[in-house]
C-alpha cells in the first residue's frame, strides 16, 4: 500500500483552499489545513475526513513566520514528510489607490506576499535536504495584468511571480529536485467577496465569468500529483486572454479596464454594509464554505481546464485528426 499523500494548504478555511483541501482528501492525502479561523478549519477538517483524508487543524496568521515553520513542524510531528506545500492565504481592499492607506498596503502585502514566502520557505527548509517535494503558488490572472481597485492584491501577485522565478532559478543551478509551480487562476466564486475591506459604494463581485472553486482546485490536485508538475498552469479562458493580453495590448487594456473595471468588479443596485465585517485584520468568524453567492452566475465547466488536465488525450486526439485528414489528402491525390 503507497503512502499517503501529505499536503498543507495555507489558507484553507474558505474559498479556492478550501476546495483544494476537498481535493486531495478525496484522493486520501493527509492534510495540515492553515489559516486563522479555527472554526472553519474545523469544519474544513470534518468535510475532509468525511471525503477520505486526515486533516491537522493548525490556526495560524501566514504573516507571523515562525508560526508557520512551527505549524510545518506539527504536520511533520503528525503526518511525516510534507510532500506537497500550497500557498493559497490572501486578503485584499477594494479602493481607488488615492483611497488607500499605507497601514492596509502593508498588511496586505505581509499577508499575501510575504504568506506565501513564508510558506516557501519552511517547505524549503523541509524538502531540500530530502531533494524532494513540491511546492504551489496560487496566483491569478492578475499575476500579469492588473486591474482597477486591486492595487494591493495585484501588486502582491506579481511579486509572488518575481520571488517564484527566482526561486526556480536557484533550484535548476542547485540540480534540486524539490518543483515549484504556480497557478494562475480565473474569477472565482468563493467567500472572499463576502469580506473583502471595501470602500466602494457597491458591494464587491468577481468580474464575469465566473468559475466554481472546485474547477479550479482539480488543476492544483493535478499539479500536486504530477512527477514533473509544468512552470505553470493557466486556468480558464478569460486567465489565457488576460495573460497574452497583456503581453501584446497592454495599453489598449489600461483603457478598456478604466472604463469598465470599476463597474465589472460592483454588484448593480447593491450598497455595501457599512458595518460588514472585514478580515483584513481579523479573520471574520464562523464555519464558511469554499463557495460564495454567485452560484447562479458560475459555471462548473471549461474547455480550457479540460486541456489542462486532460492534455496527453488531446495531444493524441490531435495527432489522430491530422493524420486522418493527411491520409484522406493523400488518397485523394492518387484518385484525381
Amino acid at each position: 500500500m503507497s503512502k499517503a499523500l501529505v499536503v498543507v494548504v495555507t489558507g484553507s478555511s474558505a474559498g479556492l483552499g478550501r476546495a483544494i483541501a476537498h481535493g486531495f482528501a478525496k484522493r486520501g492525502a493527509y492534510l495540515g489545513l492553515i489559516a486563522r479561523n479555527p472554526d472553519a478549519l474545523q469544519a474544513a477538517k470534518e468535510e475532509c475526513e468525511a471525503l477520505g483524508g486526515k486533516a491537522l487543524v493548525l490556526p495560524v496568521d501566514v504573516s507571523d513566520s515562525e508560526a508557520v515553520d512551527a505549524a510545518a513542524s506539527k504536520v511533520e510531528e503528525e503526518f511525516g514528510p510534507i510532500d506537497v506545500w500550497v500557498n493559497d492565504a490572501m486578503v485584499s481592499v477594494f479602493s481607488p489607490v488615492k483611497e488607500m492607506e499605507a497601514s492596509d498596503y502593508k498588511r496586505v502585502t505581509d499577508v499575501l506576499y510575504l504568506g506565501f514566502v513564508h510558506g516557501t520557505l519552511a517547505a524549503l527548509k523541509r524538502m531540500l535536504p530530502r531533494d524532494r517535494g513540491a511546492i504551489i503558488q496560487i496566483g491569478s490572472a492578475l499575476s500579469y495584468r492588473s486591474i482597477p481597485l486591486q492595487s494591493a492584491y495585484c501588486a502582491c501577485k506579481h511579486a509572488i511571480n518575481g520571488f517564484t522565478d527566482s526561486l526556480r532559478c536557484e533550484l535548476h543551478h542547485d540540480k534540486s529536485n524539490v518543483k515549484v509551480t504556480a497557478v494562475q487562476m480565473p474569477a472565482m466564486n468563493t467567500t472572499q467577496f463576502d469580506w473583502v475591506k471595501n470602500r466602494m459604494p457597491n458591494d464587491t463581485q468577481p468580474v464575469p465569468p465566473i468559475y466554481e472553486p472546485e474547477l479550479a482546485a482539480e488543476v492544483v490536485v493535478a499539479a500536486g500529483l504530477a512527477k514533473s508538475p509544468r512552470r505553470e498552469y493557466w486556468v480558464g479562458t478569460p486567465t489565457v486572454a488576460a495573460i497574452v493580453g497583456q503581453k501584446f495590448i497592454p495599453g489598449l487594456l489600461d483603457l478598456y479596464l478604466g472604463k469598465t473595471g470599476y463597474k465589472s468588479q460592483q454588484i448593480p443596485n447593491e450598497p455595501k454594509d457599512p458595518n460588514a465585517l472585514n478580515n483584513l485584520y481579523n479573520y471574520v468568524p464562523g464555519k464558511h464554505s469554499a463557495r460564495g453567492k454567485f452560484a447562479d452566475r458560475s459555471t462548473m465547466t471549461s474547455m480550457e481546464v479540460a486541456v489542462v488536465l486532460h492534455r496527453n488525450l488531446f495531444a493524441v486526439g490531435a495527432a489522430v485528426l491530422l493524420t486522418a485528414v493527411g491520409s484522406a489528402m493523400v488518397a485523394k491525390r492518387r484518385i484525381s
